[in-house]
């Protein structure tokens, strides 16, 4: 059986789509075709499913959840902190680099994609030390 994770589902419109481990197309999911009991899907959940020909291209039949959608908070708290010292230092260089960039917005300009790249890993590496409570 085919297995992917959830990419987004609607509880309200009933329908999602997942993206196969296999890769390809999104997969269709109607609410229908999820386990007694669910009614909604968390985006990242893995699924394993059926597959047939639908309305709209390929449609996940007979799903089964096999795993749940990563925690962020969970990742977080998981890693190795920083010590706040460092984290004060980091935090100074960003917003540096952030000062920098809103600059040149005003002057009417995008960063470069090589500054964007480097500003983006750096909020990426500060959000990932950032204490989510």
């Amino acid at each position: 059986m085919p297995t992917g994770k959830v990419k987004f589902f609607d509880e309200q419109k009933g329908f999602g789509f997942v993206s196969s481990d296999e890769g390809g197309d999104d997969v269709f999911v109607p609410a229908k075709s999820l386990p007694q009991g669910v009614t909604s899907l968390k985006a990242g959940t893995r699924l394993e499913y059926s597959i047939a020909a639908g309305k709209r291209g390929t449609q996940a039949m007979q799903v089964k959840v096999i795993g749940p959608a990563p925690s962020v908070a969970a990742a977080v708290h998981a890693k190795h902190r920083k010590a706040a010292e460092e984290m004060a230092v980091i935090t100074e260089d960003l917003i540096k680099m952030l000062d920098k960039i809103g600059n040149s917005f005003r002057r009417g300009h995008y960063p470069d994609r090589k500054e964007s790249e480097k500003v983006a890993a750096v909020l990426r590496a500060v959000a990932s030390h950032l204490d989510g409570a």
